[in-house]
Parts: C-alpha cells; sequence; structure tokens
C-alpha cells in the first residue's frame, strides 16, 4: 500500500483545498460589549445557483491510525464546512484534481479549535474523527440535483503519524 504522512493543517498547505476556520492571532472586530472578539467572514461558503446553505449535526465513529484510504469524493455544486463540537483533533485528507480524478492525496491534522471549509469541487476523504465523540456541525449546499461524486483507489493508501 501507498503511505501518507499527517501533516499540521496550515492555512498555505490547505488553502488550494479550503479555509481554516479558527480564532488566530487579533480579532477583526470586537463585540458584545468589548467581552468577545469576532474573526469576521472566514469561509467562501458557495452553494450554487440551485442551492442554499443547510446547517446539519454529524455524528461519526472515531478512527485509528494508521487508516486505509481506499475513498475519496467532492462535491461539484457546494463547498462543505466542518466545524467540530468538541476541541479534539481531527485529521482532514484532500487530494488535488488531476482532469477529473484525484491526484495524490495529502493528510492535515487539526489542533484544538480548528474546523474547515472545503472549496466547491474539493477532492477530501470522508468525516475522520480521531476521539469520541465525533460530533460536527456542518454547513453544506441543500439541493433537489445530486452533489456526490465518489472515487475509489485500485490501490488504496495508508496514512501514518509522522
Amino acid at each position: 500500500m501507498r503511505q501518507i504522512t499527517i501533516q499540521p493543517l496550515t492555512l498555505e498547505a490547505f488553502a488550494p483545498f479550503g479555509d481554516i476556520l479558527a480564532a488566530d492571532g487579533t480579532a477583526d472586530r470586537i463585540i458584545n460589549q468589548g467581552l468577545c472578539g469576532r474573526w469576521h467572514d472566514r469561509a467562501g461558503l458557495d452553494f450554487g445557483p440551485e442551492g442554499r446553505a443547510g446547517l446539519s449535526i454529524f455524528k461519526a465513529e472515531p478512527r485509528a491510525l494508521p487508516l486505509k484510504l481506499d475513498l475519496v469524493e467532492r462535491h461539484p455544486d457546494g463547498s462543505q464546512a466542518f466545524v467540530p463540537m468538541s476541541l479534539d483533533p481531527f485529521l482532514v485528507i484532500v487530494a488535488p484534481d488531476d482532469g477529473g480524478r484525484p491526484g495524490m492525496p495529502l493528510a492535515f491534522l487539526t489542533t484544538a479549535g480548528q474546523a474547515i471549509n472545503f472549496h466547491r469541487g474539493t477532492w477530501h476523504g470522508v468525516l475522520t474523527p480521531l476521539h469520541a465523540p465525533g460530533l460536527f456541525a456542518v454547513v453544506d449546499r441543500i439541493g433537489d440535483t445530486p452533489n456526490l461524486e465518489e472515487y475509489w483507489f485500485d490501490d488504496p493508501y495508508t496514512v501514518v503519524s509522522p
């Protein structure tokens, strides 16, 4: 099996695939009587002309490393944001598009307090919490047309810790 080594989630490395949502650095605004920092408009939410934003709750079973990666998916008509409802890190797997198929995957590990938003059409692994409860708020496209493409690797990858 081919191997992918997990790397830290950084703005620069993740930029081609989506946005990182975190309260890093100085807040853009101070609100609520000076008691709350607001990191404003951090994700490029994109639901296409025939969709709308929806907020759902996902509860995924925690996974263990090393992880077998045999499937990625993408949503051609909408972005998809995953906001953990705990401070546990989770695994984020993405792949560049290579002529309509996924290219070489990358694996990132979030830190406590980080969430992510996949750009529309980004190849990505399924939701991969590493700790219970695996509870996430998910903002994605709601619509009547199909919005899921899956790709199964003939030769799976193994995702490992550094």
